[in-house]
C-alpha cells in the first residue's frame, strides 16, 4: 500500500481524541467561527497538494507534513461535526486523472486507508472492529500484516484470462489507461492459468528497488535530470507517453488487493494472496497472520527495525482483517474500509537555518507564510521549503529568521518545520511581525473578531476583494480550470497575462473578448505565441464554452467551501440555474441556509457560504454581466437502480435489535441508498426501532412512509 493510494484520512469511529491530540490541543478551544475558517485553509491547501502529488507526480510538502494537515481537519471536524460535508478532504480520495493518457473507470472503487501514528491508535482500531462486529473477547480475530509499499498504485483487469486494461488510482473512480506501459513490466503476467474467474482484478503496487533507483539516476545523470527517490522515479516512469522509455525503467510490482471479481476464489485475505502468488504475481513474503494486538504491534516494531535493508522504500505497515465475510460486514466509512489501516513510520528529522519566511496570498485572500530554508537533505532528498500555515502557529513555535530549526519528512519533498533549536539562536533575532497589509495590493489584510467570543480568526486575510490582483488571478484561473469551464487555451499563463494587461478582470470579460474594440485585440494578437490564427482559436474555444453544466458553474464560481463535490449536489438537487438562483435570492438569507443545510452532505457552514456570495450585490452584478453571454444547462438527477432503496435518503432512529447502526448504515449504503442523520421533506424512508422520538414525529407531519427494523430487512432482502 503506497502513499499514492492511502495519503491519510484522518480519524473514523471513534477515534477523534487520538486526531485531536495529534493534532493539537486547541482544537477543542477553537469557536465555531475559527473553526470553520481553519476547515476552509487546510481543505483549500489539501487539495492542492492532492492534486501535485495524485495527478503530477510532483509533491511539494513530506507526508508527514501532509499528514499532519489532515489530521488536524479530522480533528476539527470531529469536534465540528457541522463542518463535514461530502467535499471535505475527509470524504474524498485523490485527484483526477491527466488528460495525457485514456481513462478508465474502475468497477470498484480503489479507495483509500485510514492512517495509525501510535500504538494506541492501532489498538483502538482493533478494539473498534470488536465492537462493530460484536466479536467475543476470547475469540481471535485473524489480522494480516503487510509492509506498506511507497510506489504508485496499480490496477490489472483481465478477462477470459488475458491482461486487457491496466490503470492507475487517479481519483479512486477514473484512473489513467497505462495498459501499454504496463506490458512492458516482467513481473506482471500477460494472462492467467486456467481456471481463474472469467473477470479478475488484482491491484497492486509499482515500486522501483533502491539498487535500480541507483542504477537508473547514474543513467539519468549524463542527461542532468535525476529522479528525487525511487518512488517519483517509479511514478513518472510509469506514466511515460512513449511505451519504451517504460520498458527501459526497471519496474517492479507487488500484488495485495483486488477490484472486480466475476467470482471470489477464496475466503480469506490470506488465501486470495497465495492465489495471486500461484497465478505469477509477485506477493510481499513478509506478510504475516497476527491473531491479538501485541502480535500486530510485534511485527510493527520488527519491520520498523529491518526497514533499511528491505532494499525498496516502505513507510510503515498496513493491517487487514483476514475473512472476507468479516470485511463485507465491516464495509466502509467515508473515503476508507473499516476492515484496515495503515501504521505510519515516525517522520525523518534533520536541521537547516530558516533564512526567510515570505507571505502567499491565495485565491481567498488567505495571507500564508512561507518558510525559505537553507537546503538540506533529509532521508536522502533535498528540501528547501515549508509552509508555517498561519501566524499563531509561527508564534507558538517561535520560530525566528535566523534560527536554526528542526524540520521532518516521511517520504517526499518538503519538510515541516518542528520547532527551532533554542541554543543555536542567533543574538538579535526577533520575532517575526506578521503584515498586516496585503503583499499583492497594498489593502489592509485583517483577522476578523467573532462579536461574540471577541477571538480572532486563525487566518489573516486581504480586504481588497476583487481589486486584489492576487485574488482576481486565482479566481479567473479557477473559473477556467478542468472541473469548471474548462477553456482550452486559456490556461493560468494565459490568465495572469491577460489580466497584467487589462483584458481580462473578471468572467464575462472571457466571453467579450472577441468583441472588444481593436485595441484590445491588437494587443493580444501582439503578444509572443498569439498570432492570427493562436486568437481565433482561443475564441473558437471560448465560444465552445458558452453552454456549460449546472454543477461545471456552480463549481467555477469560486464560492469558499464549495468543490466538485458539492457543486454537483447542489446541481443534482436544484436541477437548473433558474431553480438555484431563485432559492437563494427569492426567500430570506435564513430561509435559504435552512434549505441547503437540509441537504445530505451540505452543513451549515457550507449554506452560510453559499449564501452569504449571493448576498453580495457585487456578485449578483457579475453574474448578470456572465449570464449575459452564457447558459447553463440543466443536470439531470442520478436514477435509481438495482436495488429497492438505490438512490433513496434512508434515516434510521431508535434502537436498533438485529445490528448495530453503524451496521445498519453501511448496509443501506451498499445497496445504494443515501442515510441522513436528519428527517426532512428529502427523505424518502424512516425506520424506526423503540425509543423513536422527534425524528418519527417529524415523518409523520411530513407524510414520509416509516417501517420498523424486521420490514427494512425484508424490503432489502435480508430478512
Amino acid at each position: 500500500m503506497a502513499r499514492s493510494k492511502d495519503r491519510g484520512t484522518g480519524k473514523a469511529d471513534g477515534a477523534a481524541e487520538t486526531a485531536a491530540a495529534a493534532a493539537g490541543d486547541d482544537v477543542a478551544n477553537l469557536t465555531m467561527e475559527d473553526a470553520a475558517a481553519e476547515h476552509a485553509r487546510l481543505t483549500e491547501e489539501i487539495r492542492g497538494h492532492d492534486v501535485r502529488y495524485y495527478r503530477e507526480d510532483a509533491p511539494t510538502v513530506s507526508d508527514a507534513e501532509y499528514d499532519a494537515l489532515r489530521q488536524r481537519l479530522a480533528a476539527i471536524e470531529a469536534a465540528h461535526p457541522e463542518l463535514v460535508s461530502a467535499d471535505s478532504p475527509t470524504q474524498t480520495v485523490g485527484a483526477a486523472p491527466s488528460e495525457a493518457f485514456g481513462q478508465v473507470r474502475h468497477a470498484v472503487p480503489m479507495l483509500s486507508l485510514d492512517n495509525a501514528f501510535a500504538e494506541e491508535d492501532v489498538a483502538d482500531f482493533v478494539a473498534r472492529i470488536r465492537r462493530f462486529l460484536r466479536w467475543p473477547a476470547e475469540e481471535a480475530l485473524v489480522i494480516d500484516a503487510e509492509p506498506k509499499i511507497d510506489g504508485l498504485s496499480l490496477s490489472l483487469r483481465y478477462e477470459g484470462g488475458r491482461l486487457v486494461t491496466a490503470a492507475t488510482r487517479g481519483d479512486g473512480s477514473v484512473g489513467e489507461n497505462v495498459t501499454a506501459n504496463v506490458q512492458t513490466i516482467a513481473e506482471i503476467p500477460d494472462t492467467l492459468p486456467k481456471g481463474a474467474p472469467e473477470v479478475v482484478e488484482v491491484r497492486g503496487e509499482v515500486y522501483m528497488s533502491h539498487a535500480d533507483f541507483t542504477a537508473l539516476n547514474a543513467r539519468m545523470a549524463e542527461s542532468g535530470r535525476v529522479f528525487a527517490n525511487p518512488r517519483n522515479a517509479a511514478a513518472g516512469s510509469l506514466r511515460q507517453l512513449d511505451p519504451a522509455i517504460t520498458a527501459s525503467r526497471p519496474l517492479r510490482f507487488f500484488a495485495y488487493a483486488w477490484g472486480e471479481m466475476s467470482a471470489m476464489p477464496a475466503e480469506t485475505q490470506s488465501d486470495m494472496l497465495a492465489l495471486f502468488r500461484a497465478w505469477g504475481f509477485p506477493v510481499n513474503p513478509r506478510i504475516r497472520r497476527c491473531e491479538t494486538v501485541e502480535d500486530v504491534i510485534a511485527y510493527y516494531r520488527e519491520t520498523e527495525a529491518e526497514r533499511a535493508g528491505l532494499g525498496y522504500d516502505i513507510d510503515g505497515v498496513v493491517y487487514k482483517v483476514d475473512r472476507l465475510d468479516l470485511q463485507a460486514r465491516l464495509g466502509f466509512v467515508s473515503r476508507s474500509p473499516r476492515w484496515a489501516i495503515a501504521h505510519k513510520f515516525p517522520a525523518e528529522q534533520a536541521t537547516t537555518v530558516l533564512e526567510a519566511i515570505e507571505i502567499q496570498v491565495g485565491r481567498t485572500g488567505a495571507l500564508t507564510p512561507v518558510a525559505r530554508l537553507t537546503p538540506v537533505t533529509v532521508g536522502g532528498v533535498v528540501v528547501a521549503n515549508a509552509t508555517l500555515h498561519n501566524e499563531d502557529e509561527i508564534a507558538r513555535k517561535d520560530v525566528r529568521v535566523g534560527d536554526t530549526v528542526i524540520v521532518q519528512r516521511a517520504g517526499d519533498v518538503i519538510p515541516q518545520v518542528v520547532g527551532p533549536v533554542l541554543e543555536r539562536r542567533p543574538e538579535g533575532a526577533e520575532p517575526f511581525v506578521f503584515p498586516t497589509v496585503c503583499p499583492a495590493c497594498g489593502s489592509h489584510a485583517v483577522r476578523e473578531i467573532n462579536p461574540r467570543t471577541g477571538k480572532e480568526d486563525a487566518v489573516r486575510r486581504c480586504t481588497g476583494g476583487l481589486i486584489c490582483p492576487a485574488q482576481s488571478v486565482e479566481r479567473l484561473r479557477h473559473f477556467v480550470s478542468r472541473h469548471a469551464f474548462d477553456i482550452e487555451g486559456l490556461g493560468e499563463k494565459q490568465i495572469a497575462a491577460f489580466h497584467a494587461d487589462g483584458l481580462i478582470n473578471e468572467p464575462a470579460d472571457i466571453f467579450t473578448l472577441e468583441a472588444r474594440d481593436k485595441a484590445a485585440l491588437k494587443k493580444l494578437k501582439d503578444r509572443e505565441g498569439f498570432g492570427a490564427t493562436s486568437v481565433a482559436n482561443l475564441f473558437k474555444a471560448i465560444d465552445t464554452r458558452r453552454r456549460v453544466g449546472l454543477d461545471r458553474f456552480v463549481f467555477a464560481l469560486g464560492i469558499r467551501h464549495v468543490g466538485e463535490t458539492t457543486a454537483r449536489l447542489i446541481a443534482r438537487t436544484y436541477g437548473t440555474w433558474e431553480a438555484f438562483w431563485t432559492a437563494m435570492t427569492g426567500q430570506s438569507a435564513e430561509a435559504a441556509v435552512a434549505e441547503l443545510d437540509a441537504i445530505e452532505g451540505i452543513g451549515e457552514t457550507l449554506a452560510e457560504a453559499v449564501v452569504d456570495f449571493f448576498q453580495e450585490a457585487h456578485n449578483r452584478e457579475a453574474l448578470d454581466r456572465l449570464l449575459a453571454e452564457v447558459s447553463v444547462e440543466k443536470v439531470e438527477a442520478p436514477k435509481a437502480t438495482g436495488s429497492p432503496v438505490a438512490g433513496k435518503t434512508v434515516v434510521f432512529t431508535g434502537a436498533l435489535e438485529k445490528m448495530t447502526r453503524d451496521e445498519a448504515k453501511a448496509r443501506a449504503e451498499t445497496l445504494g441508498a443515501k442515510v441522513a442523520g436528519s428527517v426532512s421533506k428529502k427523505t424518502d424512508l424512516v425506520v424506526a426501532g423503540p425509543g423513536a422520538g422527534s425524528k418519527l414525529k417529524l415523518a409523520a407531519e411530513l407524510g414520509i412512509e416509516v417501517i420498523d427494523e424486521d420490514g427494512w430487512l425484508t424490503l432489502i432482502g435480508d430478512a
